[in-house]
């Protein structure tokens, strides 16, 4: 089956739509860290009701998670290739997976970060 590129502007769009939800939804279900992650951007957002966050916490909290879940969700993809091209042990493979699971650590532990910045102060009041 060859692939055939929509011209049209509306219709290209909705497709690019549908096949970033199946993306979504791939994540969802058939990867732990993402599923891990978005139980957690849930509890997290139940907190910021619970606590009453101002809106800037709103938009820095919902920027943080959907950095981290981004972050994820590419790191996902490299992996994926990554055995795609290489299924056995490769030093270099491992070596590429390792960065971008770094890159993943970093966007989790600056949400981290702000997290507690945000509700620390809401818990000791």
């Amino acid at each position: 089956m060859e692939f055939q590129k929509d011209n049209s502007f509306i219709k290209g769009r909705l497709k690019s739509v549908v096949y970033a939800l199946k993306g979504v939804y791939k994540l969802l279900v058939t990867e732990h860290s993402v599923m891990i992650q978005f139980s957690l951007g849930i509890l997290i957002s139940i907190a910021g009701f619970y606590f009453d966050i101002s809106k800037n916490e709103w938009l820095i909290q919902t920027l943080c998670i959907g950095l981290v879940l981004s972050i994820e969700g590419l790191n996902t993809a490299v992996e994926k290739v990554a055995d795609f091209v290489h299924p056995d042990y490769h030093e270099k493979i491992g070596f590429i997976k390792d960065i971008a699971a770094g890159a993943v650590f970093f966007a989790a532990l600056t949400a981290i970060v702000i997290g507690m910045i945000i509700y620390v102060p809401y818990i000791i009041n």
